[in-house]
C-alpha cells in the first residue's frame, strides 16, 4: 500500500474564532497553522484565506500573501487553494487563486445544500469553466465530491477531455444536506471512481477521524483540519491544526501506513513542482 498523504484544511470559509480561538484569519496566523500542520506530517495545505476580521475572501493578492508566508515557513509543502470560496461568491471571484499557478486547486463537481438556507451552487457550466481554466493553467484538480452524482460529473468532464487521468478525488462526507459519513456511503463512493484514480476523504466534526481511519485501511488518503472539525476529542478543542494532523499520523501508524513527504506526495499524484 502506498504511503499516506495527509492534507490539512487549516481555516475554511465558515468556521470562526468563536468556534475555536486558534482558527487563523491573518496572514501570520495562516502561516503559523500551516507550519504546525506541516511539521506534524501534512504534505498538502488546503487553503482558504480570510480578511483580518475573519470574513472569507478569494482576493488574489490576499492568497499570494498567505502563500508566500506559508512557503517562507515550509518551503516544500504543496499548497492547494480552494476555488470553492464561500457561498454566494461569483465564478470569477472563486477562480482568482488559480492565476497564481499553484500545483493543485480544488474543483467542486456539483451543487449541494450547505445547511439552513445556504446552497453551494456549481452548475454544469460552472464546473466546465473551472475545469477548462484549471487545465489551461497547468494545475492538478482535486475533484470535490459531496455525493455520488458529483463523481459522475467529474467523470463526464474527464470524458470531455477537461480533466486528465489519473484523476484525484476528495470525498466530502457529513455536510448537512449531502452524503452522510458512514462506512457504507464512503465505500460506495470509492467503488464509483475510475481505476487508477487516487482519493482522499474528509468528514465533518466527530466523523473526521472515523472516516480517516476507514480511508487509511482502504488505501486512500486523509484530510483533517479546522475547516471540517475544531475538536481533538469530545468537547475538547484542538490547540492547532498540527494537533489534528498528529492524531491522524498516530492512527495511520497503528494501522501500518507510513506518511508521505511532500516529495513522495508529488510522485503519487503526478505533480511537477
Amino acid at each position: 500500500m502506498e504511503k499516506l498523504i495527509i492534507t490539512a484544511a487549516i481555516s475554511g470559509a465558515e468556521v470562526m474564532k468563536e468556534h475555536n480561538p486558534a482558527v487563523p484569519y491573518t496572514i501570520e496566523e495562516i502561516g503559523r497553522e500551516a507550519e504546525s500542520a506541516y511539521k506534524a506530517g501534512a504534505s498538502i495545505i488546503h487553503l482558504h484565506v480570510r480578511n483580518d476580521d475573519g470574513t472569507p475572501t478569494q482576493d488574489k493578492a490576499r492568497f499570494q500573501a498567505c502563500m508566500e508566508e506559508i512557503r517562507k515557513r515550509c518551503s516544500d509543502v504543496i499548497i492547494q487553494p480552494s476555488t470553492g470560496g464561500a457561498v454566494g461568491m461569483t465564478d470569477d471571484e472563486r477562480l482568482q487563486p488559480t492565476e497564481l499557478s499553484p500545483e493543485m486547486a480544488t474543483l467542486d463537481c456539483g451543487t449541494c445544500n450547505f445547511g439552513g438556507d445556504d446552497i453551494f451552487v456549481n452548475s454544469e457550466n460552472t464546473i466546465k469553466n473551472f475545469a477548462i481554466k484549471i487545465k489551461e493553467r497547468g494545475i492538478k484538480p482535486e475533484c470535490e465530491c459531496f455525493e455520488k452524482g458529483h463523481i459522475d460529473m467529474a467523470i463526464k468532464m474527464h470524458k470531455k477531455g477537461l480533466i486528465d487521468a489519473p484523476m484525484h478525488f476528495n470525498m466530502v462526507l457529513g455536510v448537512s444536506g449531502a452524503m452522510s459519513a458512514t462506512p457504507r456511503d464512503l465505500t460506495f463512493m470509492v467503488d464509483s471512481i475510475p481505476l487508477g484514480s487516487t482519493f482522499t476523504v474528509c468528514a465533518m466534526g466527530r466523523y473526521q477521524m472515523q472516516m480517516a481511519a476507514i480511508s487509511i485501511v482502504l488505501g486512500g488518503h486523509v484530510r483533517v483540519g479546522f475547516e471540517d472539525n475544531v475538536y481533538i476529542s469530545r468537547g475538547v478543542l484542538a490547540k492547532s491544526n498540527g494537533e489534528l494532523v498528529e492524531k491522524a499520523v498516530r492512527i495511520a501508524k497503528e494501522l501500518g501506513r507510513e506518511i508521505a513527504t511532500p516529495a513522495e506526495t508529488r510522485k503519487i499524484l503526478g505533480l511537477v513542482k
